[in-house]
């Protein structure tokens, strides 16, 4: 499926990196571990001749710790892997750009966790770095294709929605997808056993090694407990009481340990969005894995059981198609030169929509996910309210399916398209 058994994907935020540079003093691009960060610094690196200094490495970490402003004074731009290991070095940093101006090029950094988890750090380089967040693989840098959906929707929804009328990837393709993820090394493994294995050892060094290096917490047990569980809710209302039930812990601490696996971008909380709008918008967030495959993994679900049509099966697979969909534009949305405000939307008369993408000037393209070859009415209901509520604030509004056709409803503004149309450029 992927082909990168015999090629490096090319990552699209390397080429952002090459713009930014250009303009930055520092970028920090963090993500989850074994995303492919340290492969995009040292790409990047090599093309300035210069060297990464991995403070990945202890020895390397134990020379950087006893001479943290020596090793921010080579030549530009300097480059440092994991700087979460020695976050003081982003003073030091700071000393440097104090003295010598905040010249574009300065560092770029990687780290597997969010900037704003490290404290003694919150202060430093206010103002001086950019934060970007590299994600696992997309289903266009996997085929080596540039899938441009999200812009092409906002530029011109009619042409996106007739670029490409018919689809052949079949359900179990799809399955396959969400079940693989977006990890690279995961993907360079065989299906099943082999890729089992590299998800069991990702999930057990994030919890026992990173989390613990970032909290000093001691109970792994739970935090284990309540990753598979959030897992289980991937693409659901993030109620911690229901989350939690049965856990010997308190709600501060389900909070403290869903808020540490937000650090370590195991999960991400999609908020509600458009609570001033004149309904009765639920103001909960949703939880999503950051990768469907490591999600698939973690609730013990198989490509076989998945291609099941038993009510378990169905419902599961819905989940993570949603959490698959939901990653795979929020990747095109990391792309865009502007940034945007990213949501769902739900009111408590049931109406709900699963993605929605709010431009700067105010407008909006929302998408809802449905596991299902056919489309009901039923199915754009959402959709319809919310673009009655935005008027021509809405762009347009997408319901995916498995289905094989794109085409428009009779619903202004209101399209079906197949899933596979996220990763198939539109001209």
């Amino acid at each position: 499926m992927t082909g990168l058994h015999k090629r490096m994907a090319e990552r699209r935020l390397s080429r952002l990196l090459e713009s930014l540079v250009l303009e930055e003093p520092v970028i920090a691009l963090h993500g989850p571990r074994s995303v492919g960060k340290s492969t995009v610094l040292n790409q990047f690196a090599a093309s300035r001749g210069v060297q990464v200094i991995d403070l990945d490495d202890p020895a390397t970490r134990d020379a950087v710790l006893a001479n943290v402003s020596l090793a921010v004074a080579g030549d530009s731009p300097i480059c440092l892997d994991e700087y979460q290991h020695v976050p003081d070095v982003l003073d030091a940093l700071k000393s440097r750009l104090n003295r010598e101006g905040a010249l574009p090029g300065t560092a770029v950094l990687t780290g597997s966790t969010r900037q704003d988890a490290l404290p003694r750090t919150a202060q430093a380089l206010t103002g001086r770095l950019h934060n970007m967040t590299i994600w696992p693989l997309s289903q266009g840098e996997i085929a080596g294709v540039t899938e441009n959906l999200l812009q092409a929707l906002k530029n011109d929804a009619a042409n996106a929605v007739a670029a490409h009328p018919t689809s052949t990837t079949p359900r179990t393709a799809y399955v396959d997808r969400v079940c693989a993820g977006g990890f690279p090394l995961a993907l360079r493994r065989s299906a099943g056993s082999a890729r089992n294995r590299w998800f069991d050892d990702y999930v057990k060094q994030s919890v026992e090694r990173d989390a613990i290096e970032l909290s000093r917490i001691r109970e792994r047990q739970v935090l284990s407990q309540l990753l598979s569980r959030l897992a289980a809710h991937t693409g659901q209302l993030l109620v911690l009481t229901k989350v939690g039930d049965g856990l010997s812990a308190t709600r501060n601490t389900l909070e403290s340990h869903t808020r540490l696996l937000e650090d370590l971008f195991l999960l991400e909380r999609l908020p509600a969005w458009g609570k001033t709008l004149k309904a009765r918008s639920v103001a909960t967030p949703k939880v999503h894995m950051v990768d469907s495959g490591v999600a698939a993994r973690l609730m013990r679900v198989s490509p076989e059981k998945l291609a099941g049509l038993d009510a378990t099966a169905l419902t599961e697979f819905g989940n993570l198609l949603e959490t698959f969909v939901v990653g795979e534009l929020r990747k095109q949305a990391s792309w865009l030169d502007e940034p945007v405000t990213l949501g769902h939307w739900r009111t408590h008369d049931g109406d709900e929509v699963d993605y929605v993408v709010e431009f700067e000037d105010g407008r909006v393209v929302a998408f809802e996910v449905k596991a299902n070859e056919r489309i009901q009415e039923k199915d754009r209901r959402g959709l319809r309210k919310l673009r009655d509520l935005l008027g021509d604030r809405f762009i347009a509004g997408v319901v995916f399916s498995t289905g094989n056709r794109s085409y428009s409803t009779d619903d202004e503004r209101i399209h079906v398209l197949p899933v596979d149309r996220l990763w198939n450029p539109v001209p």
